[in-house]
């Protein structure tokens, strides 16, 4: 068999460096006062080169590249997918949303781009230390988009929290990993989960996966490391809401399945648990802080936060149905919550002159196609049938059961049925008629343009096709599971000489 040529294992990262460094080239030698807007375009062309590479990688054997420090599988390829899906709308959503005079537009499209390239990283290392270096890209990215509207207060506000509690989150990280290195002699995946059962100093490896899961999720804004998630979300721009909401909790789920299912099946009995109660405080947190909203992007952070413990539930689910439930939720939220942002976006325009759930009043009458829509997401996240949510959270809890934590999953219904109430709130808003007398019912209907509306009706479709027929999907998810179970034998150059036995899956389909 001939080898696999390493630059295949990264295609799509380097598709989309070069459509950054591209970008870069093309403002720089624009006159100054000259439209950026175009920038975007190019951007969103080479976003969708990237996912076509992506595609492209199914044709390749499983097998890693450059010395074992990055993977190429059916679980990296479901993620590299799903994150340019999510980069491309939040491209669509700012080409009609930014400011034809808005100062460094160039810079947020490169930046876009580049973050989307650690973040694409960040699901195929199999090194720890590419692991962080990925991470970093991709985090350093997301700090400076959420300062782009640095005319305001909460802009920087928002960007110094992120910033100062990220870098405390990615100090743990690094902690965690220098602590397994310690204990285990190497920071290669594999390995690490070869030398974990008999290593010699086990509380020392214990404490570096400990370390590590703070990190992480402190990414995903699971309770209690979501302290910045409503600053952050409320002073950045809708549309770098709707991209740091998904596409890096996407790649930090990746790497949390990784870490746990990969490099630590043996330590199950410890890191279960500890999942089990953030999952458990997530969802509750969350929504009980949601109640309290009456600003729709804080609420939706508090929402971002319960999910994240709707999801963390799957990782109860013994074996690849954990994986497969886990990674087919993170498809589904991510559709829902890119689209609603992607509404927020319109409703709101630059400026977000209407923030409070109040100046929704009447969205249904003034525009039906924008207040139309907003229900089905809204609807989406409630989890009603024939949409992506109900079937996300039918197969996250679905695998917390059949991982014996039944009662995860009844504490996880419990709390989607109190997330109806401000979900449902929202939607009572957009749907009530308008009083007569005030300003809003005159005010014109939000004008919805090319580019804003390709976005939405990616995200309609995604939730609708997860929703009506999700098997292709979950199918995709469980050959992603399947693939990391455990470290599969390669040859010299990297390509699986042995594939593992593919097991049935736990999860019902109904």
């Amino acid at each position: 068999m001939n080898p696999v040529p390493d630059i295949f294992r990264i295609l799509p990262e380097v598709i989309l460096t070069l459509t950054g460094v591209l970008v870069m080239l093309i403002d720089a030698s624009l006159p100054s006062g000259f439209p950026r807007r175009n920038l975007g375009w190019v951007a969103a062309v080479g976003t969708t080169l990237a996912l076509w590479a992506s595609l492209f990688q199914l044709s390749l054997p499983q097998g890693t590249g450059f010395y074992g420090t990055v993977e190429t599988s059916a679980f990296t390829i479901f993620f590299h997918v799903l994150i340019c899906g999510i980069v491309l709308v939040a491209l669509l959503l700012s080409l009609d949303t930014l400011p034809e005079d808005s100062h460094h537009q160039g810079e947020y499209y490169a930046l876009v781009v580049f973050g989307a390239v650690g973040m694409c990283l960040l699901t195929g290392a199999v090194e720890l230390l590419v692991v962080f270096i990925a991470l970093e890209i991709s985090s350093i990215a997301t700090y400076v988009l959420a300062a782009y509207r640095k005319e305001t207060a909460r802009g920087p506000e928002a960007a110094i929290k992120y910033f100062l509690l990220g870098s405390f989150a990615t100090a743990f990280l690094l902690y965690g990993v220098a602590l397994i290195f310690g204990a285990t002699g190497t920071t290669q995946i594999y390995q690490i989960a070869h030398a974990a059962p008999t290593a010699l100093n086990h509380s020392l490896l214990v404490a570096g996966m400990a370390l590590m899961l703070v990190g992480i999720l402190f990414k995903v804004s699971a309770a209690p490391f979501h302290v910045w998630t409503p600053d952050v979300y409320e002073g950045s721009p809708s549309p770098v809401v709707a991209l740091m909401s998904t596409a890096p909790k996407a790649a930090a789920f990746a790497v949390l399945l990784r870490v746990v299912y990969e490099m630590f099946p043996t330590l199950r009995s410890t890191w279960s648990p500890l999942l089990w109660i953030v999952a458990v405080l997530s969802m509750t947190v969350g929504n009980l802080a949601a109640l309290r909203q009456q600003n729709v992007k804080r609420m939706l952070a508090y929402s971002s936060i319960a999910h994240a413990g709707y999801l963390l539930a799957a990782f109860a689910g013994l074996g690849s149905s954990g994986i497969a439930a886990a990674s087919f939720y993170t498809a589904a939220y991510a559709a829902m919550n890119v689209g609603i942002f992607a509404v927020i976006t319109v409703v709101g325009g630059y400026h977000e002159a209407t923030p409070m759930i109040d100046d929704y009043r009447g969205l249904l009458y003034r525009s039906p196609l924008l207040g139309g829509v907003l229900i089905f997401f809204l609807v989406s996240l409630v989890g009603i049938p024939f949409t992506g949510g109900f079937f996300g959270k039918f197969y996250s809890f679905s695998a917390a059961v059949g991982g014996h934590a039944i009662w995860l999953a009844i504490i996880g219904l419990l709390n989607s049925g109190l997330a109806a109430a401000y979900y449902l709130r929202l939607a009572l808003a957009t749907a009530q008629r308008p009083d007569e007398t005030s300003a809003k019912s005159s005010a014109p209907a939000p004008q919805v343009g090319v580019a804003v509306g390709a976005a939405l009706l990616l995200a309609v479709a995604a939730t609708l096709v997860l929703g009506i027929v999700p098997n292709e999907v979950l199918r995709a998810a469980e050959s992603g599971a399947h693939t990391l179970q455990a470290p599969p034998p390669q040859n010299e150059n990297g390509i699986v000489i042995e594939r593992l036995p593919a097991a049935e899956s736990d999860l019902t389909h109904p």
